[in-house]
């Protein structure tokens, strides 16, 4: 038995897969996942290999070198990279938000360990985006990341020179991380600012009192009550996260 390979086909998939990698290594939501690498090879290639098959992409002729394959690989990292930037911007935001409230609530005295990362990590920040992980996929994040996926395949095909990607929006993107993790915090942030005005005006009259230890406590009370009082308003605050990824796609592959 003869088995015939298309080299058009193979390009394709690799191409693909160049595009699809960084979403998996650079996005916090499948970045993170603690997973060995020869599993997360696999299932990049899989992945590309059944978008490909199912989109009904097609390259017109395979690269004449491996130098011009290269070349379109390395493009397509490129593109892969900016599209990631988007995501990992997105969840950002929910750990500056939460940045913010350990600083007001006297939490950055202490950071965690994140074991897969191994790094310091906020506690509350941490908190935040371990919720905004398990929201994206009850909502269903994953399959509107595929179909993403397959609408930046459809609007910037591989092999596409990278002098026609729009670069622009990144750098409104990152300022967009800001001011959505701010928006997430500012109810718990305003009221714990205000108390600090209190303690503050308390300390001018009476400085024999010692406004560190005493404030700490209702500054912590305060927040967390404010905080679990704002929840049922965050469900309005991810979705906006959200939804600035996929403008943030549509800008860029413009």
């Amino acid at each position: 038995m003869t088995l015939r390979v298309d080299a058009a086909w193979l390009s394709l998939v690799l191409l693909v897969g160049c595009r699809v990698a960084p979403l998996f290594l650079m996005a916090p939501v499948f970045g993170s996942l603690p997973a060995p690498n020869l599993f997360r090879a696999a299932l990049i290639v899989a992945l590309s290999a059944a978008i490909v098959s199912a989109s009904g992409l097609a390259l017109s002729s395979a690269p004449a070198s491996l130098e011009e394959l290269l070349l379109l690989a390395m493009q397509e990292l490129v593109v892969g990279a900016a599209l990631a930037f988007g995501l990992t911007a997105a969840f950002a935001a929910f750990l500056f938000g939460g940045r913010l409230l350990d600083f007001q609530f006297g939490f950055s005295i202490a950071n965690l360990i994140d074991p897969v990362t191994r790094t310091q990590a906020p506690l509350l920040g941490t908190a935040l985006q371990m919720l905004a992980v398990l929201v994206f996929f009850l909502a269903e994040g994953h399959h509107l990341l595929l179909r993403a996926l397959a609408f930046s395949l459809e609007r910037f095909p591989p092999g596409r020179a990278i002098g026609e990607l729009n670069f622009a929006p990144i750098v409104a993107q990152f300022g967009a991380m800001f001011t959505l993790g701010l928006m997430l915090a500012a109810p718990a942030v305003l009221a714990v600012l205000l108390l600090d005005l209190g303690f503050a005006l308390a300390a001018r009259t009476m400085p024999q009192m010692n406004v560190l230890i005493v404030a700490i406590p209702f500054k912590i009370a305060l927040g967390l009550l404010t905080l679990a009082l704002s929840l049922r308003y965050l469900g309005a605050a991810m979705t906006r996260v959200f939804e600035s990824v996929f403008r943030y796609w549509s800008a860029v592959l413009a």
